[in-house]
């Protein structure tokens, strides 16, 4: 039986196509592109998270350093402080979170922790008032105004306290994250950030008579955490 002849031009287009490599790139680039993808989208992603509860942290920060130090008087007399003032320093936080949108993804959450003046004991402290904003539901994890007979407030580990004839300003900010693509990548979509200051100055911590140590004679709203 003969052989079939194979015409040279058969076996110049066989030898160059099992040496042609022009598709092989492409190939294994559409073979990598989801993975490349993914952990591109991941590193976005976890990036943007972490600037975002970086910037939390920051206004935890800055509304309890506004707080301790809001308050109109003399060198010689205690700081009054009011609901307008408060108001002004919660619309602070709101625009120094910008484009994040604080106040429809979150809430913020200023108590005033003090001394109760109690011969028996040293160490009982109460939230003489707490003041809030944000339409989030998000009850504070630390107590609520009015609450008595407390030790501090215990936060990461540590207990805070307020010195004698003095207040601490305690903030907390609770944040639901907004993915940029997806929170798969992310390890939560809640952040919760806190800061805490002592207040600078005197201050007038009764207040005016029945209230809770905040004025009001603008008659202003009060942010309050009804």
């Amino acid at each position: 039986m003969t052989a079939a002849i194979v015409p040279a031009w058969a076996r110049r287009f066989t030898t160059s196509l099992g040496a042609c490599r022009s598709g092989v790139a492409m190939v294994e680039f559409a073979l990598c592109l989801p993975f490349v993808v993914t952990f591109a989208m991941s590193g976005v992603e976890l990036t943007n998270f972490t600037t975002t509860k970086m910037r939390m942290s920051q206004i935890a920060l800055h509304v309890a350093d506004n707080a301790s130090r809001i308050g109109t008087g003399t060198l010689l007399s205690s700081k009054q402080i009011s609901e307008a003032q408060i108001n002004d320093l919660l619309t602070g936080a709101g625009l120094q979170a910008g484009q994040l949108d604080l106040y429809t993804n979150g809430r913020v959450i200023l108590t005033s922790l003090e001394p109760v003046a109690n011969p028996n004991t040293t160490s009982e402290f109460k939230i003489r008032w707490q003041r809030c904003r944000g339409a989030k539901n998000w009850p504070s994890s630390y107590g609520d105004q009015g609450d008595t007979d407390l030790d501090g407030i215990t936060a990461n580990g540590q207990l805070i306290t307020a010195p004698d004839d003095g207040a601490v300003m305690f903030v907390e900010v609770s944040y639901t994250y907004q993915p940029l693509v997806t929170s798969v990548f992310v390890p939560k979509t809640e952040i919760v950030e806190i800061g805490a200051m002592t207040v600078r100055d005197a201050r007038d911590m009764a207040g005016p008579t029945g209230g809770v140590g905040i004025y009001n004679a603008e008659n202003v709203t009060a942010s309050t955490c009804a």
